[in-house]
């Protein structure tokens, strides 16, 4: 990445209530579109202290802590949600005997490792107050709607548990060092990436056999539970074998951005947006599918991070990661 001046590795950062439901197709981990978003509110903060230009991020997850409960006698799970408030008429000052109609997001606990690229250089002085200065620069910043919580005092951090200042050069032979001790702060856990090869190779198998098959069936074939016949003769009651179809690693499905429904309205035509100042336009998500991989088995930086493509003309603005494009020869996509 010739942009790439440094990286600034954030290590363990504990989010408390992050948003579990990234996308109308699944729950689980956040988009990766909430950790770019995290950058952008972070590069806010610096602005005025320090002159730093931030880029993609790479994601890796250490822990995942979904709030959810199974009631009596049932086998599901169902999400652990709450009613603030829990009477409709609180605002007009009577309470009335009538929940609220509020509709409130699946949570989870998280505890990520974000690796941020910096695209400008930094003096070795203001590095060194930039890193100390990083709790307070953090402190009352949101992720992905969690809330960040502080390193408990009571335990001293670790090496692993400290930010760590990476300088990157553009001779791809001058960051080998640094590449591999820093896929070694990340462990253990998963890196977080996009598998648009597998997709497409599977895509093109569904095609082969059923010529209307999209995209949405090739997601979902991948990301299933599926249970095959096997044996000598699958025909045969009595010889067939049922087996859960191996995957290629550990495939999910992925909320990779938003592609339009409608032209771009001008800033104040739509009522009740967000704001007057911003051009508005709905829009639908995109899905994709990504794999978690564990970070010893990345071989370039352009595998671990994630950047924004958007092409406001065509009406897509989605998130990249170039992990299939840097594969080497003969990889193992196991984790």
């Amino acid at each position: 990445m010739t942009d790439t001046a440094a990286l600034l590795l954030l290590p363990r950062l504990r989010v408390q209530n992050a948003n579990a439901i990234p996308g109308p197709l699944s729950w689980g981990f956040p988009a990766p579109s909430a950790f770019l978003g995290f950058t952008d509110a972070f590069a806010r903060r610096l602005r005025g202290r320090f002159d730093l230009v931030l880029g993609g991020c790479g994601i890796v997850c250490h822990g995942f802590e979904p709030q959810v409960a199974r009631p009596a006698g049932r086998r599901h799970q169902v999400l652990s949600l709450t009613r603030n408030p829990y009477y409709a008429g609180w605002k007009r000052g009577f309470s009335a005997d009538k929940p609220a109609a509020l509709v409130e997001e699946g949570r989870a606990h998280l505890d990520v490792s974000l690796v941020i690229e910096v695209r400008t250089d930094l003096h070795p002085d203001d590095r060194d107050e930039l890193l100390q200065a990083l709790p307070e620069l953090l402190g009352g910043l949101r992720l992905a709607g969690g809330s960040l919580l502080p390193v408990p005092l009571t335990s001293l951090p670790g090496p692993r548990r400290v930010p760590k200042w990476f300088e990157w050069f553009d001779a791809a032979a001058d960051n080998v060092a640094t590449f591999r001790t820093l896929r070694h702060r990340l462990l253990p856990g998963f890196a977080l990436v996009e598998r648009t090869d597998l997709l497409a190779a599977r895509l093109d198998e569904l095609q082969a056999v059923q010529p209307d098959a999209s995209a949405l069936d090739a997601l979902l074939d991948l990301c299933r539970l599926n249970i095959e016949p096997t044996g000598p003769d699958p025909s045969d009651a009595a010889q067939t074998l049922w087996e859960v179809r191996s995957r290629p690693g550990w495939l999910v499905p992925l909320p990779l951005g938003y592609a339009s429904l409608s032209p771009l309205y001008a800033p104040g035509t739509v009522s009740r947006a967000r704001d007057m100042v911003t051009p508005f336009r709905f829009c639908e998500s995109l899905y994709g599918l990504g794999q978690w991989i564990s970070p010893h088995r990345l071989t370039a930086l352009e595998q671990l991070l994630w950047q924004r493509d958007t092409a406001p003309e065509a009406g897509v603005y989605r998130c990249v990661n170039h992990y299939a494009s840097h594969l080497p020869i003969n990889s193992n996509d196991s984790v």
